[in-house]
């Protein structure tokens, strides 16, 4: 077993507590100093590992980034192509709501909305992920329409847009009330747009 498991494990807890308190406390206010209070480590051995307040925030978008990976994008890949893997990716973004992954609900939604307008690497890497996540809900959505699944005339960039905005919407709404119905509405409303409801 290799040396460098352990810290890895470390650094990947490490960057989960700091994805969590940066939904909760937003990720401007995310800091060295801050997280080490949060963890109740030296401030000194979080320095040696991230280097700066920048170094960690990248680090946590990455972490976080890789989490959405697992837990959205990965799943609605496995689905047979097309329609079902628009149904199952919005699925899987209500099931990584469900799980409480993050205390603030989606990470990469919250970090955008907060870190929309400034500039710099941190908004850079949040604003491809999110390009990134975007794109891939359109590719299901023209593979469904090239498919016949969806009706004729369907736009997968306007389809990709309302997807997209009814899991924004079910995420605030989740992370202010914490009510499952939040979800049921949002997994109805997905089905009736889709036509498999």
């Amino acid at each position: 077993m290799s040396d460098a498991w352990p810290y890895e494990r470390t650094r990947d807890t490490i960057l989960h507590a700091a994805a969590s308190l940066a939904t909760v406390d937003g990720l401007d206010r995310l800091s060295i100093g801050r997280l080490a209070a949060v963890l109740g480590m030296s401030k000194s051995a979080l320095y040696a590992q991230f280097g700066s307040q920048r170094e960690l925030q990248l680090a946590t978008v990455a972490e976080a980034a890789r989490v959405f990976d697992a837990e959205v994008v990965r799943p609605a890949l496995a689905a047979p192509a097309g329609l079902r893997q628009l149904m199952a990716v919005c699925e899987a973004f209500f099931e990584h709501l469900e799980r409480h992954t993050f205390p603030g609900g989606c990470f990469m939604a919250s970090a955008a909305l907060e870190i929309g307008s400034w500039p710099g690497p941190v908004r850079d890497l949040v604003a491809a992920f999110q390009s990134q996540f975007g794109d891939l809900i359109r590719g299901f959505a023209a593979t469904a329409l090239a498919r016949n699944e969806l009706a004729a005339g369907e736009d997968p960039d306007r389809l990709a847009f309302e997807l997209n905005g009814i899991m924004l919407a079910a995420d605030m709404n989740f992370v202010t009330h914490d009510d499952p119905a939040v979800l049921a509405l949002a997994r109805q409303i997905v089905r009736q747009r889709l036509g498999s409801s």
